[in-house]
């Protein structure tokens, strides 16, 4: 099942308060990007995020998720209605996040 651009839009406004957030639509899903590294993004309309130590601090309760079959499992953001909390999980995701590599 392909997420939906509502969804999508709904979290880029959670996100709102937070510069350089970015997206890519992918195979009927969407990549978040926040200063240009990979943070997470929206499958099946969940918000799903890198398990990155500051990430798991956070939100040591969440659930692990495949954003789809074969892939690596992610943590699932299920307080999206708290913009504070999600832009204090973002900032402290961004500070492990390698950044993103160019495309050729």
């Amino acid at each position: 099942m392909a997420s939906s651009k509502e969804y999508l839009d709904f979290i880029l406004e959670q996100l709102s308060e937070l510069d350089s957030v970015s997206w890519r639509q992918m195979m009927g899903e969407y990549i978040l990007y926040y200063q240009g590294k990979v943070i997470g993004g929206i499958y099946d309309d969940r918000f799903l995020v890198k398990p990155v130590n500051a990430a798991k601090e956070i939100m040591p309760e969440a659930d692990m998720e495949q954003p789809y079959e074969g892939a690596k499992e992610m943590l699932l953001v299920d307080n999206v209605e708290n913009r504070e909390f999600l832009k204090k999980l973002v900032e402290a995701m961004a500070e492990e996040l390698p950044a993103s590599k160019k495309r050729k």
